[in-house]
């Protein structure tokens, strides 16, 4: 099929698959995945590392029907899985709903960003995955399921999933009352006032170049009724126009500024659905670390600074609340992430990686499962408290290794 992707969106990764696939039904694809020895689904290629990459057969479902069904008596939408995100909350809001948070990206796939733990931000957000309330998918033997809350703690190890569970075809999510939201930028705010920053508003992401300690620019999303901050907030000064987080960018990409009210998914995104947020020439990384740790671990990558800034196109600072999902980031703990896109040069990335891991190891970070790092085994399996539980969950749905892939088997060896 040529419709279906090559490789990941950034261009890092060319699929190794042998056969590529676009199912128009759902009957299609389990037949599909029962006669697969090696099979993955791919969605809209956001993330940056091997994970979902496989030798078999890699399948889009974009060709399945895009559903979404709004149930307002359990306060849930049931949506397709390739749906993406900016698609979904358009047709929310039309019908006065809205999902609780959402990514800095509008356009990456519901399923692919509740298998990988992906977020916003926010002190009272949790990540995309905690709104899950159920799942459809296929599993190994070519089945049909769905699992729910009601099934209990097994549930939780089952939504961020890696795709190494079954092929997902529906997700039901929470849903709440659509909402306005207001979005200043500031500029220069001192470090030791980014968690009076965080607690401000919403959602509010930190931006930095790693230059100096003053985090650059302050991204406050604001409910619409809430008062705009003082001109003097925390130290900083309002920008006068909108902003790029990437310095010198153009910021017609960017979902408006300047205390523009306007819905929720018009302004929590930093970037505009209409748009292509960047050219993709660039790698990322991320870290989820212990909220309460937040200061000593920002200390210890300033300890690398001129490494770091050397290589690095932004930084993104931002808070999310615990869950209790498995493999989430934020597993039963209150997380600062740390987000770096850097250059589009491996070779120049990878140690300056290597390093910030090393001194955020007392930290047990978490990596975001979809983008570049090079931990360890034994260092993921303690950083991830459901690591076992996990692992055995694996082993039982999936006892062939049919989703599999190198990176799964890197990090969660038979």
């Amino acid at each position: 099929m040529t419709d279906v992707p090559r490789g990941n969106w950034a261009g890092n990764v060319a699929y190794a698959a042998r056969r590529f696939h676009r199912p128009s039904t759902v009957d299609e694809l389990r037949r599909l995945v029962a006669g697969s020895d090696r099979i993955r689904a791919v969605g809209t290629g956001h993330s940056f590392n091997r994970l979902g990459d496989t030798t078999g057969d890699l399948v889009s479902l974009a060709g399945l029907p895009p559903t979404v069904e709004v149930d307002r008596e359990r306060g849930t939408v049931t949506v397709a899985a390739a749906l993406r995100y900016g698609d979904l909350a358009a047709r929310l809001h039309a019908e006065g709903l809205a999902v609780a948070n959402l990514a800095s990206l509008p356009h990456i796939s519901v399923a692919g960003s509740v298998a990988t733990g992906t977020h916003g931000s926010g002190d009272g957000n949790r990540n995309l995955a905690a709104a899950v309330a159920a799942l459809e998918l296929v599993t190994a033997d070519g089945d049909l399921v769905t699992v729910s809350r009601a099934d209990g703690d097994r549930f939780a190890g089952m939504v961020v999933s890696l795709g190494a569970l079954g092929v997902v075809t529906r997700v039901t999510l929470d849903v709440v009352p659509t909402f306005a939201i207001r979005q200043y930028v500031r500029r220069d705010l001192p470090a030791d006032r980014l968690d009076a920053a965080f607690a401000s508003a919403y959602s509010v992401s930190g931006f930095t170049t790693w230059r100096s300690s003053t985090i650059d620019q302050v991204w406050r999303k604001q409910l619409a009724d809430q008062p705009p901050p003082p001109a003097d907030w925390l130290g900083t000064t309002a920008a006068d126009a909108p902003l790029h987080p990437v310095p010198g960018l153009d910021p017609v990409h960017c979902t408006a500024q300047l205390g523009e009210p306007g819905p929720w998914h018009e302004r929590l995104p930093h970037f505009r659905l209409g748009f292509t947020p960047s050219s993709g020439d660039e790698l990322q990384s991320e870290y989820h670390l212990p909220r309460a740790a937040a200061a000593g671990a920002l200390a210890a990558l300033a300890g690398m600074r001129d490494r770091i800034a050397a290589v690095l196109q932004i930084s993104e600072l931002r808070t999310i609340a615990a869950d209790d999902l498995w493999l989430s980031p934020n597993h039963r703990r209150d997380s600062l992430a740390v987000h770096f896109t850097w250059v589009d040069d491996a070779a120049a990335v990878l140690p300056v990686v290597d390093e910030m891991e090393q001194r955020l190891a007392p930290f047990a970070p978490r990596p975001h499962w979809g983008k570049v790092f090079t931990l360890d085994q034994p260092s993921v399996a303690t950083a991830f408290g459901r690591y076992a539980d996990f692992a055995a969950l694996l082993t039982e749905l999936d006892p062939t290794g049919k989703f599999r892939t190198d990176l799964l088997d890197r990090y969660f060896p038979r």
